[in-house]
């Protein structure tokens, strides 16, 4: 039986320091779950905060995905239980991955409705959170790093409200934005244009590909067509 995606738990945090190589880092990716609706507006879930906006947050980042199928994966580095919240998601999500998601893919959730930007980029405070290094590296090797939302009408959200489309605009998942920036498509013109060329991939992430690739000497612009006699 397919599981129907859902919601299966609603996480927020506030900004606190971390420890991370003999220092300090200010970051709120420790989430905890609340229970009962919570409501969103354009910026995130009330009662999340962002630290080092537009780095980690803003309209674009507005709220951050998980999906628990993943916890197999990570529990045995982490040698402890992976509880909704652990990596920092607003929402840990079931019967959906990042296969199965598209750039520009919107969602109605319980009264809001929201759209895919981004993938969640790894990041160092991941392996501050965890003591575990090498973890940021590896979500974005295996291209399981989640997904970001921006929010189209705001609403409330709640734990078991499920995923219901509402529109597409792209066939380009999530996991192959991650592969042509991170993975095997790194150095695949053909399909870097195509990620670039969706309309609803965020800002930040469009000029961080352009710039990765100039810095491979990849050119993203299609050769002319020769002449035809």
């Amino acid at each position: 039986m397919t599981t129907v995606p859902h919601v299966v738990s609603v996480q927020v945090g506030r900004e606190a320091e971390l420890p991370w190589r003999g220092a300090t880092i200010e970051t709120a990716i420790v989430k905890t779950p609340v229970a009962g609706k919570v409501e969103v507006g354009v910026r995130g879930l009330a009662g999340d905060e962002q630290a080092g906006v537009p780095i980690h947050g803003g309209p674009e980042k507005a709220i951050c995905c998980y999906p628990a199928e993943h916890r197999a994966r990570w529990e045995p580095l982490l040698g402890k239980p992976l509880k909704p919240g652990g990596f920092g998601e607003n929402l840990t999500l079931s019967g959906i991955v990042e296969s199965d998601v598209c750039i520009g893919d919107i969602f109605e959730i319980g009264s809001a409705c929201v759209q895919v930007t981004q993938p969640r980029a790894p990041c160092f405070k991941l392996a501050a959170r965890w003591g575990v290094k090498d973890l940021p590296a590896l979500m974005a090797a295996e291209g399981i790093s989640g997904w970001y939302l921006r929010v189209v009408s705001e609403g409330s959200i709640s734990a078991g409200d499920e995923l219901r489309p509402a529109g597409q605009s792209s066939d380009v998942t999530v996991a192959e934005v991650m592969r042509v920036t991170y993975g095997s498509g790194r150095d695949d013109a053909a399909a870097i244009r195509r990620v670039i060329d969706v309309d609803d991939l965020a800002e930040a992430w469009y000029e961080a590909l352009v710039t990765l690739s100039r810095g491979r000497g990849i050119a993203l612009h299609a050769p002319p067509e020769p002449a035809q006699p």
